[in-house]
């Protein structure tokens, strides 16, 4: 039975304009919003003297880098924002909260931890053996880096991991899991993830001007095979986001702490064929242990 007036009601109440677009197109407005509050803020790195030298001004050097004033705040801007901004209108405070939870989950087995903080040097470490000529040419790190190695990732968690993950990972993955499946969701996420980098690599962040078309492609093919992996750890880990942002902090952190002063020989450029090679070892393995799954216990949706 009809009741009067009942479907001009519910038409009414359906989301409308901007709202109701957001919430049919979700992870659309996800990934324009990211790309454009993060490359927007951006605009002013890439046009000052540390990218194209089109405005007259310089970033200032806060911690041996110019990424806390330049990047950060394009990076907090993306992702997260974006991540929260798409939650919150299509699903409302009890998306929030599921969004927010997997932020929270710290509570995994101790040996996660373990593996990650000593497998991403390990791994890096073996894989830059050939380019250094061997373990003679391999140079113990001083007591200076050591001190510094656990105090510099921590920062990465709370700037790099912190700004891109709750996007990436916590938001775009589990959207995309149940309409693509693992794989296929992660080769879409991981060429986007690789590709909102772009805008670095114009200025001194990418090594800008010593930059070939070679280095971004290089550098996208390598989000891709490391987000394979980060695909794995965030489904066997029960969705731990901590973990993700741990495995991808790491890898960055051994490069920009340890990695110079181990591999002296090597030429810097030398560490994106280093993480690709190692990426890629790594993803072909799970892909081939977990039959593509990636750890994703979880229904695909027909026709997805």
């Amino acid at each position: 039975m009809v009741v009067p007036g009942h479907v001009g009601s519910e038409a009414r109440l359906a989301p409308t304009g901007l709202r109701g677009l957001i919430g049919r197109r979700r992870l659309t407005s996800f990934f324009v919003l990211a790309f454009g509050l993060s490359w927007l803020a951006w605009t002013p790195y890439v046009l000052s003297g540390n990218g194209l030298g089109v405005l007259p001004f310089r970033f200032p050097v806060v911690l041996g880098t110019t990424q806390l004033f330049a990047v950060l705040p394009g990076a907090y801007l993306g992702p997260i924002l974006a991540a929260y901004v798409v939650t919150r209108v299509a699903e409302g405070r009890a998306g929030v909260r599921r969004w927010a939870g997997r932020l929270l989950k710290w509570r995994v087995n101790w040996r996660w931890y373990a593996g990650i903080l000593l497998g991403v040097p390990l791994a890096l470490t073996v894989t830059s053996l050939p380019f250094a000529g061997g373990w003679a040419n391999v140079h113990l790190p001083a007591v200076t880096v050591l001190v510094a190695y656990l105090p510099a990732l921590v920062l990465q968690m709370v700037t790099t991991g912190l700004a891109e993950e709750p996007g990436w990972r916590d938001f775009a993955l589990p959207h995309l899991q149940p309409r693509f499946g693992a794989l296929r969701g992660t080769l879409i996420l991981g060429p986007l993830w690789g590709a909102w980098h772009l805008p670095l690599f114009l200025t001194e962040w990418g090594g800008w001007p010593d930059v070939d078309w070679v280095l971004p492609v290089e550098f996208i093919a390598a989000a891709v095979v490391l987000s394979v992996i980060m695909t794995w750890v965030f489904n066997r880990t029960g969705e731990s986001l901590p973990l993700a942002m741990l495995l991808h902090t790491s890898v960055n952190n051994f490069f920009s702490v340890a990695w110079p002063a181990m591999f002296p020989a090597i030429d810097p450029h030398g560490a994106a064929h280093i993480q690709l090679i190692a990426s890629t070892v790594i993803a072909a393995v799970l892909l081939i242990a977990t039959r593509g799954r990636l750890g994703y216990r979880g229904k695909t949706e027909a026709g997805g």
